[in-house]
């Protein structure tokens, strides 16, 4: 049986600054190879990329899969560390523009292989659809906008009542444990979502991205009382000891952090509060550190308790009106589908995902693994 991994992330996010893309960070710039997957909704670009992901995994690589913020079941990527090579959804709103084309980077268009002329037939219902899913996405927007705008309410609460010289200290702490290497060249940054608001609810897969962390920090404590600002500091210190580092962005505040991970140290540092709380079966060692312990908690409740409630339920009203607007996108997005699936042609599909299989073992160092292991045809 194959011990390979998998690691699963989010690319982009539906966040309070509408979609927010860091699709340029899915593969490594010097990758060998990037297919860029064309095609309307429902032609099989998912359900291709995660056959070649399978396959791949069965024959013992790691893989990546880049889940969709709009749907934690479909993916917009599948990347193969090792061979460097990646298959990307280059699709509405997440546009990926070959960067090297024909060098690296190529467009498999799978509009190819689907009937114009049925398609055009539902050109009104087709037309009404793709407005209204703008038109839901836009209200989730607006509705993680006020979410986000009560959040930084709350926060401007605890802040006052924060004893910010202790979280220095700690900082400097935790900084002068992890980093006892000499300063080397700059480290390499990647950029990521660790969450997404995705219509099945708020959605995370971070115990698949942990695989070789020895060591894991929770940061603990109510919003304001500095864990992004702790985390980006030990993220800055690493990035100077030339440490890779790998940033995973807060879904509502892209600005913010949940999580980085430090994979030369095999150390993660991972925020578990609300409104992302976060419950690991991590079995590595876990150090928690309680932010709430420099906090004047009874001075903050008396003055402020009151206000605090009241922020804590208007961040979850509004974290649940965008996730009731991604519903009804989802559902019309689904009904978009039944309008191409008729359409397609996936016996031609089929063809083309196995052409493109063969064409990835070419990049396997190993002889004969393609004569060994012949691709078997799918149906998508």
């Amino acid at each position: 049986m194959s011990k390979a991994h998998i690691k699963k992330m989010f690319p982009g996010a539906v966040t309070s600054q509408g979609f927010y893309s860091y699709y340029h960070y899915m593969i490594q710039q010097d990758s060998n190879h990037i297919f860029v997957l064309k095609g309307g909704p429902g032609v099989g670009k998912s359900t291709f990329m995660k056959k070649i992901g399978q396959t791949m995994l069965d024959y013992g690589y790691d893989i990546e899969y880049h889940c969709c913020s709009s749907d934690n079941g479909s993916i917009d990527g599948v990347v193969i560390p090792k061979l460097k090579i990646a298959l990307l959804d280059g699709t509405a709103p997440h546009i990926v523009d070959p960067k090297n084309p024909g060098a690296v980077d190529e467009i498999v268009n799978l509009g190819e292989y689907w009937n114009e002329e049925m398609i055009k037939k539902s050109k009104n219902e087709i037309l009404s659809c793709n407005l209204k899913v703008s038109g839901y996405f836009q209200r989730a927007y607006f509705a993680l906008q006020e979410a986000k705008i009560a959040l930084d309410e709350w926060k401007y609460y605890t802040k006052a009542y924060q004893d910010w010289s202790k979280i220095n200290q700690m900082t400097l702490r935790i900084q002068n444990e992890i980093f006892t290497i000499s300063p080397k060249e700059q480290g390499n940054e990647r950029h990521l979502f660790a969450w997404a608001h995705t219509p099945q609810g708020k959605t995370e897969f971070i115990d698949t991205l942990l695989n070789n962390t020895n060591k894991l920090y929770m940061l603990e404590g109510q919003p304001g009382t500095g864990k992004s600002t702790f985390l980006s500091g030990i993220a800055g210190r690493a990035m100077l000891y030339g440490i890779d580092v790998e940033y995973y962005h807060n879904t509502l505040d892209p600005e913010k952090l949940d999580l980085i991970i430090l994979p030369e140290l095999r150390i993660a540092f991972v925020i578990n509060a609300e409104p992302y709380a976060y419950t690991t079966k991590f079995d590595g060692s876990i150090i928690t550190l309680d932010f709430e312990q420099s906090l004047d908690t009874v001075q903050l409740m008396a003055e402020c308790g009151e206000n605090l409630r009241d922020c804590q339920i208007r961040v979850n009203q509004h974290l649940t009106r965008a996730r009731k607007h991604s519903e009804k996108a989802k559902a019309t997005h689904d009904l978009l589908e039944t309008y191409y699936v008729p359409a397609m042609n996936f016996s031609d599909v089929e063809k083309k995902l196995n052409s493109i299989f063969n064409r990835i073992l070419a990049f396997i160092d190993e002889p004969g693994i393609a004569a060994s292991s012949p691709v078997q045809p799918h149906r998508i």
